[in-house]
């Protein structure tokens, strides 16, 4: 098979055969248009990549410049509330240190009310032991006048009826004459009884008071034991000379000029 045609050596990619100097430049200038219209097809792609850059970069800062707006403003806010609770903490601190001041106050108040309060509880304990000291005092006293009172109405009245004092003791001599029992008969009924002698001046004054009378004594002679009407032994004698001088001698008078049985 035949082939015709003529096959031109140089051939151009853009279709213009590079052979023929008109073609040539041509072709020449065809490829700088299309040269610039790459150009100015990629020239035109990097602005809009760049713009897209830039308004990345914008939305990155406007958002660190909101996220730190919001972090200062949260700042503020934890600041403002901590000097809040720093504030209150502080006045509840002064407040528990004023009520911690006034209990420390109000113990030792109560402290010193709790000493007065046994203090004035022992004084009324003393007082009220001394009122009692005093009633009873008081009660002694009132015993003791009405003693005094009773014991000076029956001098009076022992006085009028003729009984003598003396040492606290009342004496009487009757002016009937009877023997040494009926004689104490009637002194026991008179609630007295004879005369016990304890004394040189109870003797004396027994003598005196009887004058130149012989009088019935206490002193009585049983089994050979002399003893006066209350049981007690004679320890004490005021006899005459030569006194007790019978043996039939039981009971004893006094006065007149001797001490006799």
């Amino acid at each position: 098979m035949e082939m015709s045609g003529k096959i031109s050596a140089n051939t151009d990619p853009t279709g213009y055969n590079m052979s023929d100097p008109e073609d040539k430049n041509n072709g020449l200038e065809t490829l700088r248009t299309r040269n610039k219209e790459s150009d100015n097809s990629g020239s035109g792609s990097k602005p809009a990549v760049s713009r897209c850059s830039r308004l990345t970069a914008v939305c990155l800062v406007l958002l660190c410049v909101l996220l730190l707006t919001v972090i200062i403003v949260m700042w503020v806010k934890f600041t403002a509330e901590r000097d809040q609770l720093q504030t209150s903490y502080n006045n509840l601190t002064i407040e528990r240190d004023q009520l911690q001041t006034s209990n420390n106050n109000l113990t030792i108040e109560r402290d010193q009310l709790q000493t007065s309060n046994n203090n004035l509880t022992i004084e009324r304990d003393q007082l009220q032991t001394r009122n009692y000291n005093l009633t009873i005092e008081r009660e002694s006293v009132q015993r003791d006048r009405d003693r005094i009172q009773l014991r000076l109405s029956e001098i009076d009245k022992a006085t009028e009826q003729g009984w003598m004092c003396f040492n606290s003791s009342f004496y009487y001599i009757s002016t009937e004459v009877k023997n040494w029992n009926e004689s104490r008969q009637d002194c026991r009924e008179r609630g007295a009884d004879l005369v016990i002698i304890n004394s040189r001046e109870e003797q004396n004054f027994v003598s005196m008071m009887s004058g130149d009378k012989q009088v019935w004594i206490g002193l009585t002679n049983t089994n050979q034991d002399w003893k006066w009407v209350d049981g007690t032994a004679l320890m004490t004698d005021y006899w005459r000379t030569g006194e007790p001088n019978g043996p039939n001698e039981h009971c004893v008078i006094t006065g007149g000029e001797d001490i006799s049985v």
